[in-house]
């Protein structure tokens, strides 16, 4: 299945308080995200099946995977593999975008 997306600030949905999620595009096996983060805000420590793999394309924060933590800026990039801890804090406003394998089914328009 061929997919398609044009930028648009629309559709942007609300993860938790500061931060909100978009789903750009997705195929069978994969599926790609953009998150824009306000300063201060925090994605609480969690863990899911998915394997995620994001880049930091502005802003600045500060990731935990597993017992590492990271200082993140423009440029930097990162792989999570399934069923690790992690927790992001924006200590700038900030996007990342991301790539979850297999495709997150709660992502889904309409998910």
């Amino acid at each position: 299945m061929a997919m398609f997306s044009r930028h648009s600030d629309d559709d942007y949905l609300p993860a938790v308080p500061g931060i909100t999620r978009k789903t750009l595009v997705h195929g069978d096996r994969t599926l790609m995200a953009e998150f824009r983060l306000k300063t201060g805000s925090v994605l609480p420590r969690h863990a899911h099946p998915h394997e995620q793999i994001g880049y930091l394309v502005s802003g600045h924060m500060r990731l935990t995977i597993g017992e590492h933590e990271y200082d993140v800026a423009p440029g930097d990039s990162w792989c999570i593999p399934g069923e690790v801890e992690h927790e992001a804090q924006a200590t700038a406003d900030a996007v990342a975008m991301e790539v979850f394998a297999p495709v997150r089914e709660d992502y889904l328009p309409g998910g």
